[in-house]
Formats: structure tokens, sequence, C-alpha cells
């Protein structure tokens, strides 16, 4: 889909300040430039997964330590991390009680496909935060979703499975869908190698689009609704009053499971959206941050659902796709206890939160001084500014209004001044370790890199 450029731009402008940019970047990190090229000799394009190519700077910074919410390159710079991993460091870079749970374990075996007491105390927390009393946990959110469409196919007996346009569900085959002009499902645009027409598989409607998910699930055909509660990696698309109730009363009454993917969500507090705003899924995912950096994912899921997994699956499962011998390994569960139980608590969020707040004002009073048609959308400890005046309501309004050069310029001005923003979208995210002074930071670093587009 085409972009619409920012009306409020000097493209000639924003192209000279880029070059300004890249150079300045180009001065101040001559180490990581030289690993970069050295890197190149034995990993593809200079990285050791792909989507490290994707900063705006011309290289990718090389880390040499990092802690709490921030970083320091190999040649000496300090950064304030608002990236934080796209999420997988929300708990802040190397947490104590994690590291010091994580190092016990080290001690006593890292996996050996048996249960731990940690397990018990992990499941347990889960349960507190999203209400399910049941969890299997994978290695990341991607598989902890995969295993949950296997499992609802398998318990319901259709094949089809609806998810939002614009959503992010991991390297999912049945979520890397989309919508083209005349409405068709097709594969998206950065789908790689999609081992089938998606259309065999998927459905896609909407965000907040309550007739078109009614439409999708009217044959009765549909396993399961994937879904993230708010979008999160289109950028940050909030649902409409009543869209929840819609969606769920929506799935009960066609006998389609509900599975909610909170594993950006989580920002909105200690049990996601599903706890603040009182969802009621039958299956729920998360990944990432729960284990404070260590490798793990989970899947919950209700008594009713369990009774009929139990009743369907065949005397072995092991090799049925779903399960792993690394999945629930003892590590990640030790890294999971100590970072609910320790790091992410329901304290740690009520001052995360506001941060986010703070962050969100500060930026909103740049985009008023400035006068640049933009605002800024907020989720929990999680905010995004976007290149248009008034919040999209789905996937497709968002992405009509990305500028991928505007974006490119205010990410790498904000990294030559010691802020890293999240790399595919304009969103930064608190974590337990952040400060005031870094908002502030960002805030003023954001204003200069503005201030200078519009002169």
């Amino acid at each position: 889909m085409p972009t619409r450029l920012s009306p409020a731009i000097d493209r000639d402008r924003l192209a000279r300040l880029m070059t300004v940019e890249l150079e300045g970047f180009a001065r101040a990190h001559p180490r990581s430039a030289k690993l970069h090229e050295q890197a190149k000799a034995s990993l593809l394009d200079g990285v050791p997964m792909n989507w490290m190519t994707e900063w705006a700077s011309p290289v990718p910074l090389f880390v040499e330590a990092a802690s709490g919410a921030g970083f320091r390159c190999v040649d000496g710079h300090d950064y304030v991390d608002f990236c934080l991993g796209d999420t997988g460091a929300m708990a802040g870079h190397g947490p104590a009680p994690t590291i010091a749970a994580v190092d016990r374990q080290l001690r006593r075996g890292m996996t050996h496909m048996l249960p731990t007491e940690d397990a018990i105390a992990a499941g347990e927390e889960l349960t507190r935060r999203f209400g399910l009393p049941l969890w299997q946990f994978t290695l990341t959110a991607t598989d902890a979703n995969r295993f949950s469409i296997r499992l609802a196919r398998r318990i319901t007996g259709r094949s089809k499975i609806v998810v939002h346009d614009g959503c992010y569900h991991g390297s999912v085959d049945e979520s890397l869908a989309t919508l083209d002009p005349d409405g068709r499902v097709i594969a998206t645009d950065l789908s790689i190698g999609p081992p089938v027409d998606p259309a065999l598989t998927t459905r896609v409607v909407p965000f907040n689009d309550v007739d078109a998910l009614a439409a999708a699930l009217a044959d009765g055909d549909v396993a399961a609704v994937l879904v993230e509660p708010a979008l999160t990696n289109v950028g940050i698309v909030l649902p409409d009053p009543g869209y929840h109730d819609a969606l769920r009363e929506l799935t009960r009454a066609t006998g389609t499971l509900l599975i909610i993917d909170e594993t950006h969500t989580i920002c909105a507090g200690p049990g996601g959206m599903t706890a603040r705003d009182g969802l009621e899924p039958d299956m729920l995912v998360i990944g990432k941050t729960i284990g404070g950096g260590i490798p793990v994912g989970t899947y919950g899921m209700s008594h009713a659902v369990a009774d009929r997994i139990r009743v369907s699956l065949p005397p072995r499962a092991d090799v049925g796709g779903i399960g792993g011998t690394l999945a629930g390994y003892a590590l990640s569960l030790a890294a999971v206890r100590a970072t609910l139980g320790e790091v992410l608590t329901d304290e740690a969020f009520e001052r995360m939160i506001p941060l986010a707040e703070r962050w969100e004002a500060g930026v909103n009073e740049v985009i008023r001084s400035r006068g640049v048609p933009w605002h800024v959308t907020r989720l929990g400890a999680r905010a995004e500014y976007h290149f248009t005046p008034t919040p999209p309501r789905n996937g497709a309004e968002q992405m009509a209004h990305a500028d991928h050069d505007l974006e490119k310029y205010l990410h790498l001005a904000a990294m030559n001044r010691g802020v890293l923003m999240t790399p595919f979208h304009n969103m930064a995210l608190m974590s337990p370790a952040t400060s005031e002074s870094d908002v502030e930071r960002h805030t003023a670093v954001f204003d200069q890199a503005v201030a200078a587009l519009v002169g």
C-alpha cells in the first residue's frame, strides 16, 4: 500500500538533514563499522539475525555492555534504550533477581526434560495475572501461538484461523496475511516463502470492524481468532469501546476459540489488557519479556479447553507438532519465576506507566509547539508518535500514514544523541529501570530533531 508523505515536511530539507546525520554517525562509530565489515565474512549481511539490519544507522551499533535502561556501544557512547530489545528486555537489561536465579539454576543443570519447582511458581503467577488456570511453556511466543492454533484446530475439527490486518504473532504462517485492495486474503509483502496460499488457512479482518468479524465467523469453519488486544507491531492501534465485548460474544456464539496474544500488550499492566480490561480468552499467549532476556514463551488455557485437549490428543503427542525438548526447560522457568515475581511486579508497573504518560506529554508538547500534524498513542508503559493528526482505527489506516524516510531521520537523529528507539516504528517502552531523566532526554532530542525539520 502506498504511503502518504507528511505534508508538513520539506522533503529536500529532510534529505539534507539525513545526510548530516549519516555523516555524524559514521564519524562517531568507526569501531562498529569495522566490526560490521569483519562480520560480513561469516554472517549474512554482517549480522547474526536479519532484523539487525533494520536500524536507521548505516551499520548496526555493536554493543559492549547493557545494564538497566541503557547500554554502551563499542565506540564508547552511552544510550538510553527505549527499544529494550523490542520488548524482550522490558524488564531492563540484566535485572539482578533474574541473573541471580539463572546463575543458581546454571549450577543445578539447565535442561533435563523434567519439571522443577520453579515451573509451579511460574504457572501460579501467570494464573494470578491473567486468570487462566493451566499453562504450558515454549521457547518463544511464536511457538506458543503455533501450538495454540494446532490445538484449536484439533479440538474444534475446523480448518480456518482469523487474524487482524496488520497484526503480528511472530513467524506464524497463518498470521503473515493481509487484505488486497479488493478485500482478498494474500500473503503480506514481507512474507518469506509462504508454504501455502494464506487464503487456504486464514481469514483477515480489519481491526475494530465488528461486521467483518461476524462475516468471517458465520460459516462455522473458524477454529480460533488469534488477536493482539491492541495492534502494536504496525504501530499502536487501540480497540474501539465495545470491540472486545463483540469479539467475545461472536466467538462464543459460533463455537470459535479466542486466543489473546499479550506478548507486546503486557505493557498495559501486570496482567496485560486481559486483566486490565476484564477480557475472557479461551487461551492466552505471551513470550519475550517474562524471562527477563532468557528465551521463553507460554500459553494458558481454560479448564474447558484443557478437558477437550485431553480427550482429543493421540496416546503419543511428542512428535505431533507441539512441544520440544527444550520447551519448559529448567533455566527458562527459573528466569520466569524471578522476573515475574521480583522485577515486572505490580509495583514496577505503577512506576513504568506514569513514565510513559510523561513521555507522551513531552512528545505531545513538541508536536503542539512545532505545529506538526502528528499525535501520540499510549498503551500502559508503551507509547508511540504517529504521522497523522488522529488515531488510526485499523492496521491499513496506520500503514497508509507510514513515512519511512521521516521515521528513519527521527530515529537516527535520536541515536546520534544517545537515545535508541524501536527500529520498526516510533515506539518507546519503559522498563523498571527507566528514569524521568531518561524520558526528558528523549523529549529534548525529539524537539531538536523536529525543530530542524520545520525550521
